[in-house]
């Protein structure tokens, strides 16, 4: 009970008990409304008598033998005695009776029309205990009427914040289950349950004579499928259609948007799926004119089969409304359940482009294999690592196994068996060791005049194709300005040749018991390729990444003092492929070391105030997911002491055999080496014990020797971040209120790349009108936690008329640069704004 009310009852009593004639005032309280608060009262010149059943004779003495002076409230929390069970009959009517009307003091202290008193009668139970009295105050409604009461006592038992029919029924479908759902039982105990079907069909347009909240659901769900098919609905579901649909979607929007509800949202669109069976009800519905929809996941397992069908049958021109494969997996990646396809969209995306290359056809020249390779034909590698990195990412991935295997015949058999064949058929003319920068020049290429600190970053295996990505990704960093190159690898194309290559020298060697020397000295580890470095640099350095990642910012300071240039040595992908039980995650391994990467050039920007890094690779690689068959390898008739490896064997003759190709070493290392590399012409190995079969390098083919280069410039001190976002939570499309109170939600923790901001938000017409008060909020919670970054704020309404045909919109707009962030459309329906234009 309010204090208000109860004030308002001290306020009658006391007048009852002034003068100095002694009075006694008896109050029934027939349902014991007031058993709680009665002792609380305030009596001026009067005491509290508590009457029970079986003490009336007693109270009978006492008041007329025991204490005849003093003035008396008698309060019984029970219904007057009939007059012969009454022992205080006759007290009575010397005395007076007091009787308080609950729902009269609600009314008046709240402010209800008289007419509505009866209604709050209705519903007096609810009003029996405290709590729930008081959140019905908290609720601050202004306007009265039967829908607002009602909706608000709705409001206070779902514990909502504001009084909104929206905010009841989310609370109703997503805090509980629908069968033997809290909420309902809850309505029904205080006689609610009426009403709240009544409302969903002035909401909702949905009426049955016997109602449920499955029922409701599925008018909700096939009324919005009804609005986004193109098509007739099935007979038997056109009974569902609610006539209100607009509040409907509405409604299901922002359920299915929400942070908070929108697995909610998934459940529920599963349980009406199930109960319709509406898989097999939209079978025969074409896809296209499904495309718009997104009312059940169903209908994205629907389209992707059609683009997995329409790819089997390499049928690339293939297009629903006008769109593309690669556009329709686009669009239905922004749709609600992208969270559950967006790997399966991708996958078949990168097979599209995989397909469109199935008549691959190759230069015949040098020259112009490496220009159509580094343009265009890399994206062939690309799409193939992509459609495994998602293919694998797939918990169940049988339903893509025919589109696996065709993937796998056109990269292998139409893709790499073109393109490597015709590369060795010109890897020994006179202008393929020109036609690119040669990988054993790139120190005094890159780095040995370079003006500042040069930190070069070198990714065992990193190939040219996923150069290219990191290129993409970096070039998205408005902090950072690169450039793209790419030199000729060493052949063999492999570590310890690889990395000598990359170090200042004035020679490179392959020993008679093949060791690589650089000016005549051992290369093989990090102290060793640091004492040749530093003979060329003596402010110089060598580290691993993985030592680097581990220290703390003062002592990668440290490192780098006094030093010009750094030689960081990243070894992900290598590490990964070369071991035959991880090689299938070598794919997964280049999307890692893209993110490492970026996030080390940034770590160093920021700590060491390094700008200048250059990026590059000691050898590619081949990898195709299916294992080797016998065919597919080449017997090793070497001689014996040969350096053998699956891709190239080093010996002082060439090997002679049906698929087999080879260059001098002196070629390749510009010095008079005598020895051989012998290598597959196609993308077949030499048969050797051990290892793994699907990755591999060594061997002679663009994606083992083309190396990319990045030339990195960033800015000094950035830390690359951007700003929190805010969105609303509370289900509101309609106010009917002067004060309304909504909830928020902070989307993301700050972190040291989400940084906080203020945001103004405020109510304005379509003619950009204020309509209502402007609060700012401060986005700045850390909490992981998305609970403890909601908030409420208050909104003031101005006090005139509405015009419920106009658009009117909550907006938020971030102050640091004045640009809005948030847009959502109400109706204003505030009944008794401007007092019906009496007080004009």
């Amino acid at each position: 009970m309010a204090e208000l009310n109860l004030k308002q009852i001290a306020d009658k009593l006391s007048a009852e008990f002034t003068g100095e004639t002694r009075k006694l005032v008896f109050w029934y309280d027939d349902k014991a409304e007031f058993t709680e608060d009665v002792h609380t009262l305030e009596l001026n010149n009067a005491k509290l008598y508590r009457l029970e059943p079986d003490n009336q004779f007693y109270t009978k003495y006492f008041l007329e033998r025991l204490d005849r002076t003093t003035n008396y409230l008698i309060y019984a929390p029970f219904p007057k005695p009939h007059v012969r069970d009454n022992h205080l009959a006759d007290t009575i009517k010397y005395s007076k009776e007091f009787f308080a009307d609950r729902a009269s003091l609600l009314s008046v202290d709240l402010g209800i029309d008289e007419k509505y008193k009866p209604l709050i009668q209705k519903y007096i139970k609810f009003f029996g205990a405290k709590d729930r009295t008081q959140r019905f105050y908290d609720l601050e409604i202004e306007n009265f009427t039967k829908d607002t009461i009602e909706i608000a006592l709705m409001s206070v038992l779902c514990k909502t914040r504001t009084a909104s029919f929206e905010e009841v029924v989310r609370v109703v479908l997503t805090d509980s289950s629908l069968q033997g759902n809290k909420f309902l039982a809850d309505f029904e105990k205080y006689d609610l349950l009426p009403a709240y079907w009544r409302l969903c069909e002035d909401y909702f347009g949905y009426t049955d004579s016997n109602p449920t909240l499955e029922k409701l659901v599925v008018t909700m769900f096939v009324t919005y499928t009804d609005r986004y098919i193109d098509t007739e609905l099935p007979k038997a579901w056109k009974s569902f259609v609610s006539y209100k649909s607009g509040n409907i979607i509405a409604f299901l929007d922002n359920l299915m948007n929400s942070l908070l509800y929108r697995d909610r949202y998934n459940e529920l669109s599963e349980i009406v799926a199930t109960g319709l069976n509406a898989a097999s009800t939209l079978e025969s519905v074409n896809v296209e004119d499904m495309l718009r929809c997104d009312a059940f996941a169903f209908i994205d397992r629907m389209i992707i089969q059609w683009i997995v069908d329409r790819l089997l049958a390499e049928d690339t021109g293939a297009q629903l409304k006008g769109m593309t494969i690669p556009l329709i997996c686009q669009e239905r990646r922004k749709r609600h359940f992208e969270d559950i396809y967006k790997e399966q969209y991708h996958l078949v995306e990168h097979a599209y482009f995989l397909i469109l290359q199935a008549n691959y056809h190759c230069p015949d020249d040098f020259k112009g294999i490496v220009s159509q390779y580094c343009e265009t034909d890399y994206l062939m590698d690309t799409h193939y690592r992509y459609f495994y990195t998602y293919f694998d990412k797939l918990k169940d991935n049988v339903a893509f196994e025919r589109l696996r295997d065709l993937i796998e015949n056109i990269y292998t058999n139409e893709y790499l068996a073109e393109i490597i064949s015709k590369w060795n058929a010109v890897i020994d003319c006179d202008e393929s060791m020109t036609i690119l920068p040669l990988q054993r020049d790139f120190y005094s290429r890159y780095v040995r005049n370079s003006k500042e600190r040069v930190v070069i970053i070198i990714s065992d295996a990193m190939r040219y194709e996923t150069g290219r990505s990191l290129f993409a990704r970096l070039q998205d960093d408005e902090k950072c300005t690169v450039k793209f190159e790419s030199m000729l690898g060493v052949l063999p194309s492999y570590t310890r040749l690889g990395m000598a290559a990359l170090l200042p020298h004035k020679t490179i060697e392959m020993t008679d018991d093949y060791r690589v020397l650089v000016d005549g000295a051992s290369c093989d580890d990090l102290k060793q390729r640091e004492v040749v470095l530093q003979r060329y640099n003596p402010n110089s350095r060598c580290i691993q990444y993985d030592d680097l990642k581990s220290m703390k910012r003062d002592a990668i300071r440290q490192l780098f003092v006094g030093m010009d240039v750094i030689y960081i040595y990243h070894n992900q992908i290598d590490a990964r492929g070369d071991k035959a039980n991880t090689e299938n995650e070598v794919f997964t391994a280049c999307e890692e070391s893209i993110n490492e990467i970026h996030d080390l050039i940034r770590q160093l920007t920021d700590h060491v105030s390094a700008t200048h890094y250059i990026v590059t690779a000691d050898h590619g690689f081949i990898y195709k997911r299916d294992k080797l068959q016998e065919s597919d390898k080449i017997a090793n008739i070497s001689e014996k002491g040969s350096f053998v490896n699956r891709r190239f064997i080093v010996s002082d003759q060439s090997i002679l055999g049906d698929g087999i190709a080879f260059l001098p070493l002196s070629r390749i290392l510009g010095n008079n080496d005598t020895k051989v590399v012998s290598f597959p012409i196609s993308s077949n190995v030499f048969k050797v014990a051990g290892g793994g079969q699907n990755y591999v390098h060594g061997g002679s083919s663009p994606q083992e020797m083309i190396i990319p280069v990045l030339d990195i410039k960033t800015e000094k001190g950035h830390k690359e971040t951007r700003t929190v976002q805010i969105a609303l939570i509370s289900m509101v499309q309609k106010i009917t209120n002067l004060i309304t109170t909504l909830d928020f939600i902070q989307n993301d923790p700050i972190s040291d790349v989400l940084k906080g901001t203020s945001f103004k938000i405020l109510f304005i017409s379509e003619d950009n009108e204020k309509i209502s008060n402007e609060n700012i909020y401060i986005a700045d919670k850390k909490d992981a936690d998305p609970q403890k970054r909601m908030f409420r704020l208050r909104f003031n309404f101005k006090n005139k008329q509405y015009d419920k045909s106009k658009r009117y919109y909550l907006v938020a707009f971030d102050e640091t640069n004045d640009l809005e962030v948030l847009r959502h459309e109400i109706v204003m329906d505030i009944a008794f704004a401007n007092d019906f234009g009496f007080n004009v």
